[in-house]
């Protein structure tokens, strides 16, 4: 029986199959189905079409377990049998390739980001991926092949698990796109050597785009690693026929390239999305007759990029240097305008400068209401009035590329100041139907946020000059599931956040218990502060507001005043503030209070007694 460990050291060119999904397509298995549980379910139809691969010269044959991890087979309801799902799978794989081809257990990407820009840790996606590995290697599986990954991160924590229970080699093969490079911007000439250093027994390119680009990744591979490749192109890119999506690349096309692949620096070379067993019957007699030109020895390439030291707080902005010099700050949050015209947002602006309020803060969409832009109104405030901004900047309707394109002309035009949220979700604007993103949360921007301020994109590519953005969070002292909470707040703080800001505070008992809790974190905390301006208003913030709480003594004071009238509601509204605001000072390292309803008034009646600097000390000239 050959093993991946004799392909490996014979030192020769082998073939691997193709696309397992199209097979399947092609045989009247919908998309809709779940193709790993097809193991227990058809594992005949599975059997035959490995065998199908062999027959056409396969020499290394892939279980068909690409998505049979746990995450993924939990929307199927089929969690429980991932050991047993990729026993079966391997063990059918194993009798298809009788003594003619090694087989290898394959395991794609869990489907769900990890840290840093997303929730889940690496150890448990470790975890996750030791799962599945169990339940191939029972199967008897000989080596693992790690396909599909645009995350490295991830493809290590896959590596790992695979290295917990095994010493079986491994090849680890990441997808890019149609500019060469990973859907976080990772460049072969990075990840290749990232890879090699994780202990990848071989390290290579799959799916991708079609053989053109993956040929091009090779190439770049082959002058920064040592360790053999691989290269399993798509059949090209898909183009839609009909309600189809049809692979158009030729079986003699694909073997062309991929003898120019092995000549490029392969020694495993198989397809991806599109291929059949007549695609790899013709690369498999292109191939034989070439040899890689991949010595031990590693040409001079570029290394990868090194982060530099970020601009220090104190220079990157008037309200990073009170932060960094523990002076208390103020500032008010008003919502830019529903509709074209801006003029009324400056005026309430004008204001607040002139009351000496150190910034002004600009929500991005609150509530899920559309309005005029948070970063082009943050910019228009600026320029136009002269005065610092804190954008509120939210990850619901933009997805990595789209928030990476704003912040970077965000920096340019000199914006500073960012307070990172994930957003509410549209359920509960007035456009239920909207669609949300979410493709990351606020933790994994503030990873993207810190790493853009040493001068690297989420790929770790360089930028050239490092961002200058002041990094705020949101923190909520009144979550239900408080313990949740503070794990984020932790894993912000973690990935580099240097402010935050709390959900409106009405409970002193409740801030001081929440304090205690984060003090380790070593981290300047402001208060939101809002201003009540009737007892319908609190009630609204207390029953329907998530993330806020209203004590029920607050409650009573609002509605003895608004028994009394609407103008008493409203002073006993920012008499709470007030005192608010007096208990909180020595607590925190600043405030942050809403204009109800726009009405600036009534913010600046509440930081009437707060410690502000004189307006002429702290003059403003915005950036160009």
């Amino acid at each position: 029986m050959r093993t991946l460990r004799d392909l490996l050291s014979d030192g020769r060119v082998h073939v691997a199959d193709g696309a397992m999904g199209t097979m399947l397509y092609g045989r009247g298995v919908f998309l809709n189905v779940c193709y790993d549980e097809l193991n227990l379910k058809q594992p005949d139809l599975v059997k035959e079409i490995h065998r199908e691969y062999v027959r056409a010269g396969a020499e290394l044959l892939e279980t068909n377990t690409f998505g049979a991890n746990p995450v993924k087979l939990a929307t199927h309801g089929l969690a429980a049998d991932v050991e047993r799902i990729n026993s079966v799978a391997a063990g059918i794989a194993r009798e298809a390739a009788g003594e003619r081809a090694a087989v290898v257990g394959a395991i794609g990407p869990l489907g769900v980001r990890i840290e840093p820009f997303g929730e889940m840790s690496v150890d448990d996606a470790r975890h996750v991926f030791g799962r599945q590995v169990r339940g191939l290697l029972a199967g008897g599986v000989d080596g693992f092949i790690l396909e599909t990954f645009s995350d490295v991160s991830e493809l290590g924590a896959a590596l790992a698990a695979v290295r917990e229970q095994c010493d079986l080699p491994v090849i680890a093969q990441m997808t890019v796109g149609t500019d060469g490079k990973t859907h976080y911007g990772t460049d072969p000439l990075v990840f290749g050597p990232t890879l090699a250093a994780m202990g990848a027994d071989v390290i290579g390119v799959n799916c991708s785009v079609g053989p053109h680009g993956v040929l091009e990744a090779i190439e770049k591979l082959a002058k920064v690693v040592t360790v053999p490749l691989s290269a399993q192109p798509n059949a090209g890119l898909p183009r839609e026929v009909g309600d189809r999506k049809i692979y158009m690349a030729s079986p003699e096309y694909m073997a062309s390239y991929a003898r120019r692949i092995v000549e490029a620096g392969a020694r495993f070379v198989g397809g991806c999305c599109g291929t059949t067993p007549e695609h790899i019957r013709a690369i498999v007699g292109f191939v034989h007759s070439v040899s890689p030109r991949h010595g031990s020895t590693v040409a001079a390439a570029p290394l990868p990029a090194t982060a530099v030291d970020p601009v220090p707080l104190a220079e990157r902005s008037r309200l990073g240097a009170k932060l960094s010099e523990g002076r208390f700050i103020t500032t008010v949050e008003i919502v830019p305008p529903k509709g074209v015209d801006p003029g009324p947002m400056f005026e309430q602006v004008r204001q607040l400068k002139e009351a000496g309020v150190d910034a002004v803060n600009v929500p991005d969409g609150p509530r899920a209401q559309s309005r005029m832009g948070a970063l082009l109104s943050a910019l228009m405030i600026e320029r136009e009035v002269g005065i610092e901004t804190v954008v509120h900047y939210a990850c619901r309707d933009r997805n990595l590329l789209g928030m990476l394109s704003d912040l970077l002309g965000a920096a340019a035009a000199g914006i500073r100041n960012l307070l990172i949220v994930t957003g509410d979700p549209p359920k509960m604007g007035p456009y239920p139907e909207a669609t949300a993103v979410f493709d990351i949360d606020s933790i994994g921007l503030a990873n993207l946020v810190s790493r853009l301020n040493r001068g690297l994109d989420p790929g770790g590519n360089p930028i050239g000059q490092p961002t200058r953005f002041v990094v705020g969070v949101g923190v909520n002292p009144a979550a239900h599931d408080l313990d949740r909470e503070l794990r984020r707040f932790a894993w912000k703080v973690e990935a580099g956040a240097e402010f935050a800001i709390t959900q409106p505070v009405f409970d002193l008992a409740q801030l001081d218990r929440f304090l205690a809790r984060v003090e380790s974190f070593r981290i300047p905390v402001v208060a939101g502060i809002w201003p009540l301006v009737s007892l319908r208003n609190a009630e609204f913030l207390a029953n329907e507001v998530p993330g806020v709480s209203v004590p029920d003594s607050v409650l009573d004071r609002m509605r003895c005043a608004s028994a009394l009238g609407k103008e008493a509601a409203l002073a006993e509204g920012v008499r709470i503030s007030r005192e608010m605001l007096g208990a909180v000072a020595e607590r925190v390292q600043g405030v942050q209070v809403s204009a109800p309803m726009g009405r600036v008034p009534v913010a600046l009646e509440v930081l009437a007694g707060a410690p502000i600097e004189p307006a002429t000390a702290r003059e403003y000239t915005p950036r160009t």
